[in-house]
């Protein structure tokens, strides 16, 4: 702890006969002003501050600008955040974990130590993203889909494997334990973090950034964490501050309780809907109200999960009773959870409903009677639909693409005695993000499934059904309240502990559906339980996908279709013929509580008591030792990255990027999805091609998110999804693009290696919303890796923006009122970007010169989104990574 308590302002408490030391903010307060109606989230960014201290990172006139917040419930002043700890999955902790064994390669080469290198910050990666539903509706599908996990990740797994025991502060929880962000939920997550310091210890707020976007998670529980790229979380490892400007914070004011039957995934898709709405991109949304006194820790942390959907840095929640009583419910230890009811107390981080409420830059509100049961889709977590308008929302998407002539038509499955319709529910998922934290809406699936069967339902046969909790705590406890067998005869067996369909690895369908569905050209849907379904996410085939509870997931399933007003018309029928409707099967409250009653302390024991070790897979895996790491030429999973080869050689100054073509030119809402998919590779795309050239078959090519380790395979993935459009071909799906001069159509990737060569610069153009979605680093590292310097758009999501920077890749937007129709942009143009320097300011003006093809020239300006002074540092050192391995080798 390197503060100079300039406030004077260090204290202790004793807990049950341990002194624990920390900062006072209510002693700080005596200096900065009255802090007491502060958010609690900004609360925890001031007692950061005074404990990172330093005189230079840390000022004391950053903790006076937190305290002047205040004044104006805005600020622009920049702050350096230093996160507690940091928390990873292996789809983009492989990655990361890959740069830094780069970073040590580059050290060494350069005459210095290697293991200088190191995490400075605990780091806790979690391996989740890794299993696909190979095998469903099956009592083996666990056993057999982990084995198959194991054996296509082997080169993966054994480099995390080696990283464990390279890097210090660093642990690994292997395959099938859960997801990173309920095993930080139940597990790793402490409200209150300690430190020993010498022979002091020290008490303050367990903070973190993580490489999951749902990192956001953990604020149901008053941790305040938010995801970021790996990129900007390797710097935080390396003893970074997280560079930042004081957010404006929305309050969201709940007041009242949910009605009968209606469920915590309809409140979140509620919220998500409403926060959009408004726009909380860039801010902190703070939860606060008499309505969190009847909303359980679960809930709270499914709102929380749903902060990158609804665009906020964070939402969080504060720390009360609700809070301790969760604690102990998970497993927690009494001191812990005795320091952490005293520290908050403390220092006024506690809930006290007597209290004046927070004052907040803007306040929502929401009375919680009002939210009806409800989907989101079919490509956005945001586009919410009322349960009784799904059916029709459906036929209006049919209606839109061109096809209500064949809407009623159906398709013979070959072999099969049943038909595909536009709208068949081909997968039904139980997927665990959001919803498998959460036990109420689970055992309400469990409870729909019982009655289901007792009434002689099945789900249908086209529906691909799965169960994949995110933590082995659920399966317990859907054990002992006797609910297993039921999912099980539904078809909804337990697949694996991981994120599966959500992050898009729902594997394969049965051959005969995938074929009826290109055979003719249906629109089929999926229904998940996740947070997300952008186009050509859940799976290539599937066009519609819907975000719902667990319960109407089982629900769907019995349907086996989404034309369908399940508040009038039956799911099925009996074995007498008569109509079974939702409302037959739908558990009331009182049930679901009395299923929750299972739930206990012992369960997460037993499950996180060795949570570290892994099974006899894991344990058995071969382990080669050394500081740096063994790069094996012929791996197609992990390769050394090309991005440190000239960091012997001083950062080179920004100048104007002169000559550029447009490699491509995008609509609204381009996700991260979009840019760097995570699942399927397509055997015709240059990543498939690739891979087969190093002979390896298509069954075997796993996921873009499983070869995140080699930049040759990510590189080629970038801009690859089958749904992009490129309004440079007209609206044409695919990552193609036109090579100028010419037009030439080209895969965006051959276009981008034909412009190399050449020495051309190239420069993206996108409407609003540019890198929605996950905190995905490849989509900024393969931008840069295709010779991308600058990405203009009309606005950004903050961690794209942010990752763009840190990968030294300039992100500019235009001026209110112009954008790429209203200047006439085609793609066809040669670019100038004028005004780039070595005094390069944040929110700086620059000039775009264009050159059109018929020889006139204009002009436009451009704001640069460079938003800290921290970030102009990192962009002229060539990327963020740059920058601290430059400061590393310096000293």
């Amino acid at each position: 702890m390197p503060s100079k308590d300039s406030l004077n302002c260090r204290r202790s408490l004793e807990i049950s006969g341990q002194t624990y030391h920390y900062f006072s903010l209510p002693e700080a307060s005596k200096s900065l002003g009255d802090i007491s109606r502060l958010p609690l989230s900004l609360k925890v960014l001031l007692e950061n501050l005074l404990r990172w201290e330093d005189g230079t990172t840390v000022q004391a006139e950053d903790c006076q600008a937190i305290a002047d917040w205040l004044q104006r419930r805005c600020s622009d002043h920049e702050i350096g955040y230093r996160p507690a700890r940091v928390l990873m999955q292996d789809f983009t902790g492989v990655p990361a974990i890959v740069d830094l064994a780069a970073m040590r390669d580059a050290m060494a080469k350069a005459g210095a130590d290697p293991q200088r290198i190191n995490p400075l910050t605990p780091v806790d990666l979690v391996i989740d993203h890794s299993v696909m539903v190979d095998r469903f509706a099956d009592p083996s599908a666990f056993a057999d889909n982990v084995a198959i996990e194991m054996q296509r990740n082997a080169e993966r797994y054994a480099f995390l494997r080696w990283g464990q025991q390279a890097f210090a502060n660093f642990r690994v929880v292997p395959p099938g334990t859960g997801i990173c962000h309920q095993v930080n939920l139940e597990y790793l997550a402490q409200v209150v973090w300690t430190r020993e310091e010498e022979g002091l210890t020290y008490a303050y707020p367990d903070t973190l950034v993580g490489t999951d976007s749902h990192t956001t998670m953990v604020n149901g529980l008053g941790v305040l964490g938010w995801g970021v790229g790996g990129i900007e979380a390797e710097a935080a490892m390396l003893g970074q501050p997280v560079s930042m400007l004081i957010p404006e914070v929305v309050g969201f004011r709940l007041t009242g309780q949910l009605r009968e039957g209606v469920t915590a995934t309809d409140l979140v898709l509620t919220v998500t809907q409403q926060l959009r709405k408004h726009g909380v991109v860039g801010k902190f949304v703070e939860f606060y109200g008499p309505g969190l006194d009847s909303l359980p820790l679960a809930d709270r942390a499914t709102i929380a999960n749903m902060a990158p959907e609804y665009g906020a840095t964070c939402g969080f929640f504060p720390v009360d009773q609700i809070t301790l009583d969760y604690l102990r419910l998970s497993g927690r230890d009494e001191q812990r959870i005795a320091l952490v009811e005293a520290y908050c107390k403390a220092q006024g981080l506690w809930r006290d409903a007597t209290a004046p409420e927070p004052l907040f830059s803007e306040a929502l509100r929401l009375e919680l009677d009002s939210v009806q049961p409800s989907l989101a889709g079919p490509k956005r977590p945001q586009d919410r639909v009322s349960l009784p308008d799904i059916g029709g929302n459906f036929d209006l998407l049919l209606e839109t693409s061109g096809r209500i002539r064949q809407a009623e038509s159906a398709f013979p499955v070959a072999g099969e005695d049943f038909a595909l319709k536009h709208g068949s529910v081909v997968i039904a998922a139980i997927t665990s993000c959001t919803n498998t934290s959460n036990p109420s809406v689970l055992m309400a699936a469990g409870l729909v499934a019982k009655k289901a069967v007792e009434r002689g339902l099945q789900r249908k046969p086209w529906v691909k059904s799965s169960l994949a909790p995110g933590s082995k705590v659920v399966t317990d406890y859907l054990d002992k309240a006797g609910l297993t067998p039921y999912l099980n005869s539904l078809g909804f067996n337990l697949v694996g502990y991981g994120c599966t369909t959500c992050i898009g690895n729902s594997g394969p369908l049965d051959e005969p559906i995938g074929q009826a569905i290109i055979d003719n050209d249906l629109i089929v849907s999926s229904v998940l339980s996740g947070n997300r379904n952008f186009e050509g996410r859940v799976h290539p085939m599937v066009k519609a996908n819907w975000l719902a509870s667990p319960p109407l997931v089982v629900a769907f399933a019995l349907a086996g279709t989404t034309r369908i007003d399940m508040t009038q018309e039956p799911l099925g029928f009996d074995p007498q013929g008569q109509p079974v409707f939702l409302r037959d099967l739908w558990p009331s409250n009182a049930e679901v509580a009395s299923a929750v009653s299972a739930v206990d302390g012992a369960m997460f024991r037993k499950q996180y008591a060795d949570v570290f070790s892994g099974d006899a897979h894991w344990q058995s895996m071969p382990v080669s030792g050394g500081a740096t790491y063994q790069w094996a030429a012929d791996s197609t999973y992990v390769q050394n990255p090309p991005y440190f080869t000239e960091i012997g050689q001083p950062a080179r100054e920004p100048t104007d990027i002169l000559g550029a073509r447009i490699l491509a030119l995008f609509g609204d809402s381009i996700t991260t999805d979009h840019i760097s998919p995570a699942g399927n590779i397509k055997a015709s795309s240059p990543a498939g091609l690739y891979l087969q050239s190093l002979g390896v078959p298509p069954q075997d090519f796993n996921s873009y998110g499983s070869r995140r380790g080699n930049h040759e395979v990510m590189m080629r993935g970038t801009f690859a999804n089958i749904r992009i459009k490129n309004e440079m071909l007209g609206g044409e799906e695919g990552g193609n693009t036109l090579l100028q001069p010419g037009g030439e159509k080209l895969s965006i990737y051959d276009a981008a290696m034909r412009y190399q060569t050449q020495g051309t610069p190239l420069v993206v153009i996108a409407g609003q919303e540019y890198g929605t979605g996950s905190s995905r680093d490849w989509a900024a590292k393969g931008t840069t890796l295709l010779g991308i310097k600058a990405v203009i758009a009309e606005s950004y999501e903050r961690i794209h923006r942010s990752n763009l920077i840190g990968m030294g890749v300039l992100a500019l937007q235009f001026v209110e009122g112009q954008n790429r129709h209203s200047l006439g942009l085609s793609g066809r143009e040669t670019l100038n970007i004028r005004g780039l320097s070595a005094h390069l300011e944040p929110h700086q003006q620059l000039t775009v010169e264009v050159l059109r093809e018929d020889g006139t020239q204009s002009n436009f300006p451009v704001l640069c989104r460079i938003d800290t002074a921290n970030e102009a540092r990192f962009f002229m050192a060539g990327g963020i990574l740059h920058f601290v391995l430059r400061e590393l080798l310096a000293h």
